[in-house]
């Protein structure tokens, strides 16, 4: 393990395509195209001394949902779950959220929203609804892949009902060497002077950009600036890495550029920060 610091990877996927259709995993994805379970998953946290995973959802229904609590009820080193539950239906979204409210594991919930058409949906009133009531139950709320649709939309959520921790993934997916750039950063600067919102360093593949420590680098300083050590996590997002090389290769240029933190900053990113948002403890 890495020293005395409990290390929590706040951002790790599993699929079983015997469970529910996965719809956007398809031939032309890969390696992807594969089921990926607790077992493969457990070996690549050992190998990178990794204690403890949040599991994330990878479609939004109740199915994926219920797959994840099961690997949480026989996987010690499961530390939570990050679900989904149908918010833009207020009434669907509180009993569902009453089904699972005996599920110690589920300690957060999660829309696919850079794949819903609509541009505004963490603006309808009934997705807000559902979220004020996310909140309620002291559950945090991750938006993935924010840039550029839902990144300013998060933050106005942020600011709407500030009883939620919103979470976002993977920096919003910073748009590197494009003409937007700036105007992301200026957005994710935003977002993070909001003291409820919280960010993954995670899932930094982007297409076309090389993954090293010079790139990923000016990334993670850019978001340590703007949210500081007690509001980032650290996150694989395996198996998305493995067209990238992998878990392994991945840990190498991100504990790089953590490594250079304080210890007690380190420990923060490294699973300080996903406990108190996640409420999990010690395994």
């Amino acid at each position: 393990m890495t020293g005395a610091i409990r290390t929590i990877d706040a951002h790790l996927h599993l699929w079983d395509r015997a469970v529910s259709d996965y719809a956007w995993i398809t031939p032309e994805l890969g390696a992807l195209d594969a089921d990926f379970g607790p077992a493969q998953a457990r070996a690549e946290l050992d190998a990178a001394g990794i204690d403890a995973a949040i599991l994330v959802q990878a479609e939004d229904s109740l199915a994926d949902t219920r797959f994840m609590l099961d690997v949480a009820a026989r996987h010690d080193w499961v530390a939570g779950v990050v679900g989904w539950v149908p918010l833009d239906d207020r009434a669907a979204a509180f009993a569902a959220l009453d089904l699972l409210d005996g599920e110690p594991a589920l300690r957060g919930i999660r829309h696919l929203v850079h794949d819903d058409p609509r541009s505004d949906f963490l603006d309808l009133p009934e997705v807000r609804a559902s979220l004020a009531e996310v909140a309620h139950r002291g559950l945090a709320f991750d938006v993935p892949d924010a840039w550029p649709r839902h990144l300013r939309a998060a933050g106005d959520l942020a600011r709407a009902i500030p009883q939620l921790t919103v979470v976002i993934d993977h920096f919003a997916k910073p748009p590197v060497g494009r003409d937007d750039f700036d105007a992301w950063r200026t957005e994710l600067e935003s977002v993070a002077a909001l003291p409820n919102t919280v960010a993954k360093f995670s899932g930094l593949h982007l297409p076309g950009v090389p993954f090293d420590a010079e790139t990923i680098g000016r990334l993670w300083e850019l978001g340590l600036d703007a949210f500081g050590p007690d509001r980032l996590m650290y996150g694989g997002d395996w198996p998305m890495s493995i067209p990238h090389g992998g878990y392994q290769p991945t840990w190498a240029v991100m504990s790089g550029c953590i490594d250079v933190l304080a210890p007690e900053e380190r420990a923060a990113v490294l699973g300080g920060t996903a406990e108190r948002v996640y409420s999990v403890g010690g395994i």
